[in-house]
């Protein structure tokens, strides 16, 4: 090669990085529909981000120099959407274990659990496991939840019957630890009652479970009051044993009970109460027969997005009763009538991962008679405020975190396309690809609950 030639390439090898388009250090969305969620929607505003925060928002607004500017109009900006309860982040989340002596307990990797003779051994007790140190953005599922307009989640650990310490989480980052906002932020059970180690271990039924969890908070009441009086008098007195199991269930600011239909709701708000913790019911798809009851319960709620519909593979002999036919008929109606009797909720995905099937999910509530205002809020300022976390998230005002979606049409509508989303200030532009979901018969649309056939239902995924 002639050493001119040589020379010129060693030059350009040099200058590379200088060559590169730099990120910008601030970032203008400009003459918006800026739906604000905490105030009056504003009309030709300006959004400035900065270093990963909401820097100002407002009409007229200067935008300083350095600003990369996104040219705003025709296209609305909302708050990044909140999954309520999800397992976003933790890449391949573990399934319950299958039943003894099943196919797939015989060729799944996970060894099987114990037999549990009592609640002396802790069956299926994961309450110390944290989502923080679980997460990590090599999450496949993340893609597609950013193309359906979300950028963060309240993460949840997925096995057992208490499953763990969750997180609230961005859904991008270099790092697990950079994708954390706030931990823990409480910790879900789910009933199973088979389909983990041996069915005549204990917990093998709903009443062994309810009991079992039962105990569990007797024994924390027992611990801290030991640990106190140790505290107050340690000369003299032999200390208290260190227990990972409850110093997993005295971290949890809040728990989340399952509570998808009638009888259930009335079975956890009384059970909630009993254990004197704040609490949360998640499920609810019966709870059109609920509702003033849950008004008075004043709970904080979470409307799974997992409406129940008729299984793809069920027997055409198989004829559903008549309360199944009510169920599927009348649980999209219930994030409307919560919302009209002014009872708070928010959504959570419940294992609907794809962009086209969120967006029906949430469609076919607005089309059941909620408001749009009503469902942006579920999916905002909703789940942040259910997780004392108002102050940083779920709506577009100065000082907040810069997670947004800038859309092109309004926000469920079947056009509407998402043109950016904006993670911790940071820029990811969804394909249309991921927009759209993965092809029919690809087997990579909605996949099954992982916690499907558990006595209480409701689990994530």
């Amino acid at each position: 090669m002639p050493m001119k030639y040589v020379c010129c390439l060693a030059m350009l090898l040099l200058a590379g990085p200088s060559l590169r388009a730099e990120v910008p250090s601030a970032v203008a969305i400009k003459d918006a529909h800026v739906v604000t969620v905490s105030g009056a929607e504003l009309v030709k505003a300006t959004v400035l981000l900065r270093d990963g925060l909401i820097q100002d928002v407002g009409v007229n607004l200067s935008v300083p120099p350095d600003a990369w500017v996104i040219d705003g109009t025709g296209l609305t900006v909302y708050p990044g959407f909140i999954d309520g309860l999800s397992t976003w982040g933790i890449p391949a989340a573990a399934a319950p274990a299958p039943a003894s002596g099943s196919a797939a307990a015989q060729t799944s990797a996970a060894p099987a659990a114990p037999r549990s003779h009592g609640p002396e051994d802790r069956p299926q007790t994961y309450s110390f496991e944290r989502a923080a140190d679980l997460v990590n953005p090599s999450d496949s599922r993340l893609e597609a939840a950013r193309a359906a307009g979300f950028t963060t989640s309240a993460t949840f650990p997925n096995r057992g019957i208490l499953e763990g310490l969750g997180a609230m989480v961005d859904l991008a980052g270099q790092r697990g630890r950079d994708m954390v906002i706030l931990q823990p932020i409480g910790q879900q059970i789910v009933f199973r009652t088979g389909g983990f180690g041996s069915r005549t271990g204990f917990p093998a039924s709903l009443m062994g479970n309810i009991s079992y969890v039962r105990q569990l908070y007797l024994d924390l009441g027992q611990y801290k009051e030991a640990k106190q009086i140790y505290a107050s008098h340690p000369s003299g007195n032999r200390r208290p044993e260190y227990d990972h199991d409850l110093e997993g269930l005295a971290e949890s600011p809040r728990i989340l009970l399952p509570a998808s239909e009638a009888q259930q709701i009335d079975r956890m708000l009384s059970f909630g109460n009993e254990l004197k913790t704040p609490f949360v019911l998640y499920g609810l798809h019966e709870a059109y027969r609920r509702v003033d009851q849950l008004k008075q319960a004043n709970v904080p709620l979470l409307v799974s997005l997992k409406w129940p519909e008729k299984p793809k593979d069920a027997d055409p002999n198989d004829i559903p009763n008549y309360r199944e036919l009510e169920m599927r008929a009348k649980a999209p109606a219930v994030p409307g009538m919560l919302a009209k009797a002014g009872v708070k909720f928010a959504f959570y995905s419940d294992g609907v991962n794809t962009a086209p099937e969120l967006k029906k999910a949430v469609k076919k509530a607005i089309d059941t008679g909620l408001s749009r205002a009503d469902a942006v809020r579920a999916l905002t300022l909703g789940v942040a405020e259910m997780y004392g976390v108002s102050d940083r998230l779920g709506t577009i005002e100065k000082g907040k975190i810069a997670n947004l979606v800038v859309m092109k049409g309004e926000a469920f509508e079947d056009k509407t396309t998402i043109e950016y989303v904006f993670i911790d200030g940071k820029e990811f532009k969804p394909s249309k690809e991921a927009q759209q979901g993965p092809p029919r018969g690809s087997g990579a649309e909605q996949k099954p609950n992982p916690t499907d056939g558990d006595a209480n239902g409701g689990g994530t995924n």
